[in-house]
């Protein structure tokens, strides 16, 4: 399994979606979780992980 971003199921940088196809799962619940987090977290430690993948994960197909 290699985590990468996904080139069609995405919203803003296809990370989630990336994810969530690696996982097998729907990238809905996967993005509702990143949200619940997101508030959770005060916003600064997953956004700045959000960022961070952004730039280290490949785009699929690559």
């Amino acid at each position: 399994m290699k985590l990468t971003r996904s080139r069609t199921n995405r919203m803003l940088a296809g990370v989630l979606g990336g994810m969530a196809e690696s996982f097998g799962m729907n990238a809905l619940w996967l993005r509702l979780l990143f949200v619940i987090l997101v508030f959770a977290t005060a916003f600064f430690p997953m956004a700045i992980l959000y960022l961070v993948l952004v730039f280290v994960l490949p785009n699929k197909g690559y």
